[in-house]
């Protein structure tokens, strides 16, 4: 048995019996998927009720469930995955895979309606059910195939792209409220307008962003795409653009952000810019290509004032950078207190091993237009003159045709980072976020750095 309990580790007053005879009887994982997956649910649900009887042994009791759901998963996340796609016939997004997972293992991952009332609570009060999310998608993502059929699975458009495309395509902009697209000549602009928190990312913006990139990729008449922040409110910085400020640290405090965000971010979208989208056959399965033959195209970042956090973290997959002088790039770890995307596996190719350790454990940071900080421009020019830069490189990029973009992009992340590789970063990435996600250093992080007891959503 994994993480055994004994009296030790339970509190004065509690009955001891109920809880070393539950713990005691844990099943081995070993053993054909039926009965096995039959023997683990009922002791896992049984588990959780006593967790629910007995609040102050929870965290002895999470210890023994993520214990024996972690030895199931490495005998039987294979059995499961095939259990729940048709041995990788059915196509499934991270979320819908938790999910389906609840369902058909109860005890394994939390329910819809066990998160509805775990989202009520603030990140300090949750009860830290998310980190079998977490597990149950490390242990998918670490297997070749099923982890494979997942990342590939997460790069289909969503529905809601294709409803929102014929309004793009006919007005040449598309309002999603936070997230906007205007046609610029060949280009898609994706704007970014959440100016309350800076043009933050967070449980508002996630899937309108996913949306947006979706339609941009989608649209034959857009040839280049292209990231820019919107017009913000701040006082400091009344009627300019910032690129990004990271993850709504505010939300995060106040228990809106779901440790999923991380996973659907960096599986969704962020890949979909770095590696395009795929399609689906007319029956809606999955068209299983070679990644080459995806559906991708040039995107260009015009960065003002900030790029800090998330927002520093899509430039490692964007083609061309253009900054205003004096932008701050940075990645805020350290004092926040979580694992920066896919920074740790794509930060040390722009600017070297060291810098990035730098980056990541002492929050170095770039400006733009210091020699430095050229390992992570293209170009950077004064504030009044991004708009003329970015007609520029749109035109640059598309005055002699893309015909040969898809396939340069291709060829540097055979050598850069083939999909099997950003498939293993992401196994340890779910698993380690959601320890980051969970942990009273994440809070107490909020509270000295952020000053999050004072902030209101």
């Amino acid at each position: 048995m994994m993480g055994g309990m004994t009296t030790a580790h339970l509190p004065a007053g509690l009955s001891t019996p109920d809880l070393t005879d539950w713990a005691s009887s844990q099943p081995a994982a070993d053993g054909p998927f039926g009965p096995v997956t039959q023997a683990v649910s009922a002791f896992l649900v049984r588990g959780q009720e006593l967790a629910g009887q007995l609040p102050d042994a929870r965290a002895a009791i999470s210890e023994v469930l993520n214990g024996a759901r972690d030895a199931y998963l490495r005998s039987h996340a294979a059995g499961l995955y095939d259990a729940l796609t048709g041995r990788c016939a059915r196509p499934l997004r991270v979320e819908d895979l938790v999910y389906r997972a609840a369902t058909a293992v109860p005890g394994l991952a939390p329910t819809p309606a066990e998160m509805d009332a775990e989202r009520g609570r603030m990140l300090a009060d949750k009860e830290g059910i998310e980190f079998a999310q977490g597990l149950l998608v490390s242990h998918v993502l670490a297997l070749p195939r099923a982890g494979r059929h997942l990342v590939e699975s997460m790069l289909r458009p969503v529905p809601a792209a294709f409803a929102q495309l014929d309004r793009l395509r006919a007005t040449g902009s598309a309002d999603l409220g936070p997230v906007r697209i205007t046609r610029r000549g060949r280009a898609g602009v994706l704007e970014i307008t959440n100016p309350k928190h800076l043009n933050a990312e967070d449980d508002v913006t996630l899937d309108l962003t996913e949306c947006a990139v979706d339609m941009i990729l989608l649209d034959p008449d857009i040839e280049v795409g292209v990231i820019r922040g919107g017009v913000v409110e701040h006082p400091r910085y009344p009627g300019t653009r910032v690129f990004g400020s990271g993850i709504n640290l505010t939300r995060l405090y106040h228990g809106r952000i779901d440790f999923l965000f991380y996973l659907v971010r960096d599986l969704g979208y962020v890949n979909k810019i770095y590696r395009g989208i795929t399609l689906a056959d007319a029956d809606g399965q999955p068209q299983h290509r070679p990644e080459r033959d995806a559906i991708e195209k040039l995107w260009i970042a015009a960065v003002e004032r900030y790029a800090v956090g998330g927002a520093c973290q899509l430039l490692h997959v964007i083609d061309h950078v253009i900054a205003s002088r004096g932008s701050r790039l940075f990645l805020p770890a350290r004092k926040e207190g979580i694992i920066p995307g896919a920074s740790n596996l794509r930060l040390p190719r722009f600017v070297g091993d060291r810098a990035a350790r730098q980056a990541i454990f002492s929050g170095r940071e770039w400006t733009a237009g210091e020699p430095d900080a050229a390992l992570l421009c293209d170009e950077v020019v004064q504030p009044s003159e991004m708009d003329a830069a970015l007609d520029a490189r749109i035109e640059a990029l598309t005055n002699s045709g893309l015909v040969n973009a898809a396939a340069n992009r291709s060829a540097l992340r055979a050598g850069q980072e083939p999909l099997d590789l950003f498939r293993e970063y992401m196994a340890t990435f779910s698993v380690e976020q959601a320890r980051c996600h969970l942990s009273p250093a994440l809070v107490r992080n909020l509270e000295v750095f952020w000053n999050a007891r004072e902030r209101r959503l």
